[in-house]
């Protein structure tokens, strides 16, 4: 399913990440790892604020200057103002990014118009601190609530960067269900699909989505749709962790009795328990299980999400 989609998942990246030379001294900050790896499954759609709106290439570098909550951004050496330019332009950007349908945005790291996270704000007494967001990006993620946000910077981390592109993928898949006429059975069997994979993130918000789909035919289609979004996505949002992920694996487990001689089962635990105390990676207990669901053809489990939530060619399970 992934691999007959992965052409119309679309992301949004910082240009200069993409080996664009567009930076204000006319060079670039070219990741690798999204061109080469992500780039393979994702279209990435570039976007960088400060050519975009107008600065120019090469140019004056620009900083963020005042209040951390609504700063200003100022040239570095003539103090020229770019705060409202800036604004308006992100206002209409991002309104027109609305139409290109992304499943998530990864943006460059400390830049004032694009860092999302702990962007240097010049204080009233000159002194930098790690307080704020770059313009751009700040404009992006309010309209974008549940879109998935990332830094070039913290993909390098494998826990966060195996979160953030399996919230892609789940972002698409969540958004294709409501697309054009969709039935109450159409949202059971969405959720049915995905049971493992939110237990894995958040047993609680598996169970408030439960009720919610339970109680669908409470709400209007645009009510359910909305209220499903949000929580399946603060769901994920939540990091899996090796315990989170041992009961899922012990749940599904339960579906091989019948199947699996009970010292395969056993085996299988003793696996599970070796990746909860952190001796081996996601993938070792994940392929034992997926290779018993294959063999006796478990269906219900065979289509869990869960199991290949993302291409297995980015090895993101080898990590964490």
């Amino acid at each position: 399913m992934i691999e007959s989609d992965r052409d119309l998942i679309r992301v949004g990246v910082s240009s200069c990440l993409l080996g664009r030379k567009v930076r204000f001294d006319a060079g670039h900050k070219h990741d690798r790892y999204l061109t080469d790896e992500l780039g393979r499954w994702l279209e990435l759609v570039p976007v960088c604020p400060e050519a975009e709106v107008g600065m120019g290439i090469p140019r004056e570098s620009v900083h963020l200057t005042g209040d951390a909550a609504a700063p200003r951004m100022v040239g570095s050496r003539s103090g020229e103002d770019w705060t409202e330019r800036m604004r308006r332009w992100s206002r209409s950007r991002v309104k027109e990014l609305g139409g290109e349908d992304l499943c998530g945005f990864v943006f460059k790291k400390d830049s004032p118009s694009c860092g999302a996270w702990r962007v240097k704000v010049r204080n009233p007494g000159g002194m930098p601190e790690r307080s704020g967001r770059g313009l751009f990006a700040d404009a992006f993620a309010r309209a974008n609530p549940l879109l998935p946000l990332e830094e070039e910077g913290r993909l390098h981390d494998a826990k966060l960067r195996e979160n953030f592109i399996e919230r892609v993928f789940a972002y698409h898949r969540a958004t294709r269900l409501f697309l054009g006429k969709w039935t109450r059975g159409d949202a059971v069997a969405f959720h049915s699909r995905e049971k493992y994979l939110l237990m894995a993130h958040s047993p609680q918000h598996y169970r408030e989505l439960g009720r919610l789909v339970a109680a669908i035919k409470d709400h209007t289609p645009a009510a359910f749709r909305e209220l499903y979004l949000a929580g399946f996505m603060a769901a994920l949002a939540v990091h899996a962790t090796p315990s989170r992920h041992g009961n899922a694996l012990l749940h599904i487990v339960g579906y091989l009795r019948g199947h699996v001689a009970d010292e395969e089962r056993r085996r299988v635990t003793e696996v599970i328990a070796d990746h909860r105390a952190g001796l081996v990676p996601l993938i070792v207990p994940m392929t034992l299980v997926k290779h018993y669901i294959g063999l006796h053809d478990i269906a219900y489990i065979r289509d869990q999400s869960y199991l290949n939530p993302h291409p297995r060619e980015l090895l993101l399970r080898n990590h964490v």
